[in-house]
């Protein structure tokens, strides 16, 4: 999410026209000269510190010597013997409730490549746009022994990385990538099998299923006397099979050399700390607080948590609740994810788009905790909330939409109902409870909706017990 590139001024906006977003260095024109974005710097030692990783006072910066049409200057600008980030982990909670600890090698920084565009009435086209955008690119160790582990990794790396503002985390857009490499091996063998590399994984599902495939396809090989022959692979997603792309034969030798434009990058304790100090809680750390201070079940803290605007909406409307306790938690936590979240997807909006600002969903929410309205009425002020944006009180006074709890007010009207209903008072009587539902419906229905519910079935209880 920097707003330029990683060694030149140009913007890195998505969806500009082709090859507009250029110059002469991102093009790598004869005698230009690169010069380092510090936003790189810093997103990455924040993913680093985040992963558990050591930071590296010094790394060096690489070329990755390859020729292919979408990349200018024959080569790209990577790290490769001396990272900024290595030796971290993220702990990866699997579906029977264990942990699996999954080993991050190495985290660096690096340009990326241009695009070719091979599916226009035309030939290869090449946009070059994405010429120097950054990327960070992330190594892990092979401590996945599943699909769904995965799975489950993938998405708290993007759950990270949009939480720390450092990438939005659209697979779509290419602003998230992922290459995975799939080996089997017999049970008790302690050396991995050989290992094929799977590309064109464009969605976490899709990561899913071509490990599935490709595992089942090893086992089968392997069990038929085969033998595995390292290779990279291709994703057909409309096929679910993967297509050979090229062996180890053919593979690149990259021939990675020191880049002699680009000083070394030096981080020492001060700005690593001043990058700590600007980490948000994370998503971990967050549900488990949601969980043990505000007493939410684990479903709820996880779905809130899932993402950081969402989280901090949620945030927004607890502040300002006027009753903090597990019942308020509670009652604010499903308005977000029923109410909220129901208008967010029906309506494709961003969090940080919905209408009705966290100070005022707590407002309502203070209202329905102090008796002023009901739950019930609470869903229409919500909908004009929507529709307004105006305050909740200010809607209820408008609307005429407070409450009655006036004891003797709604036991007059449920004295008229019981009178009109001796039949049903009668039922009640002989052991069908059912029947009390019947006239709290009808003690509403006579009051618009505005009785307070707890004093209509308290007022029904003692003058049906008698």
């Amino acid at each position: 999410l920097t707003k330029s590139k990683t060694f030149c001024g140009c913007s890195t906006t998505f969806g500009n026209d082709p090859n507009s977003n250029v110059c002469p260095v991102c093009l790598g024109m004869p005698g230009v000269l690169p010069v380092l974005n510090k936003s790189h710097v810093e997103f990455i030692m924040k993913m680093g510190l985040a992963t558990n990783c050591t930071i590296a006072p010094k790394s060096v910066f690489a070329r990755k010597n390859y020729f292919y049409p979408d990349l200018p200057k024959g080569y790209q600008i990577s790290q490769y013997e001396e990272p900024i980030c290595e030796h971290g982990w993220l702990d990866v909670e699997l579906k029977d409730g264990s942990v699996r600890r999954i080993g991050i090698t190495r985290i660096h920084m690096e340009e990326d490549a241009g695009k070719s565009i091979h599916d226009q009435d035309a030939d290869t086209l090449v946009d070059v746009n994405r010429c120097g955008v950054p990327l960070i690119e992330i190594v892990s160790e092979p401590d996945m022994h599943t699909p769904h582990e995965a799975y489950q990794y993938l998405s708290m790396i993007r759950q990270l990385v949009t939480y720390l503002g450092i990438c939005d985390g659209n697979m779509e857009e290419g602003s998230l990538r992922c290459d995975a490499n799939v080996s089997v091996r017999k049970k008790g063998e302690t050396k991995l099998g050989t290992k094929l590399e799977v590309k064109n994984l464009n969605s976490f599902r899709f990561v899913e299923k071509a490990l599935e495939y490709e595992i089942n396809r090893q086992i089968d090989a392997l069990e038929n006397g085969e033998k595995i022959i390292q290779q990279t692979l291709l994703w057909d997603s409309d096929k679910g099979v993967c297509v050979p792309m090229r062996s180890k034969e053919e593979a690149h030798d990259y021939r990675y050399f020191p880049d002699p434009d680009l000083v070394p990058v030096l981080v020492d304790q001060p700005w690593i700390d001043e990058m700590k100090a600007q980490l948000p809680e994370l998503p971990t750390a967050r549900r488990d607080r949601y969980i043990s201070e505000l007493k939410l079940p684990q479903y709820d803290a996880e779905l809130l948590t899932n993402e950081r605007e969402l989280a901090e909406y949620f945030e927004g409307i607890i502040s300002h609740l006027k009753t903090k306790n597990e019942e308020s938690y509670k009652l604010a936590s499903n308005w977000t994810m029923v109410d909220v979240l129901r208008v967010v997807h029906d309506q494709h909006l961003a969090v940080a788009d919905f209408p009705v600002s966290p100070k005022n969903l707590s407002g309502m929410i203070n209202l329905i905790i102090d008796g002023t309205i009901s739950g019930k009425i609470a869903k229409d002020v919500f909908e004009e909330m929507l529709k307004t944006k105006e305050p909740p009180q200010a809607i209820v006074e408008k609307k005429g939409l407070v409450q009655v709890s006036d004891v003797s007010a709604i036991e007059k009207v449920i004295d008229e109902i019981l009178a009109n209903n001796p039949g049903q008072v009668e039922q009640f009587k002989s052991g069908k409870q059912q029947v009390f539902g019947f006239f709290v419906g009808q003690t509403m229905k006579a009051m618009k909706g505005k009785a307070n519910p707890k004093v209509v079935n308290e007022v029904l209880e003692r003058k049906l017990s008698h």
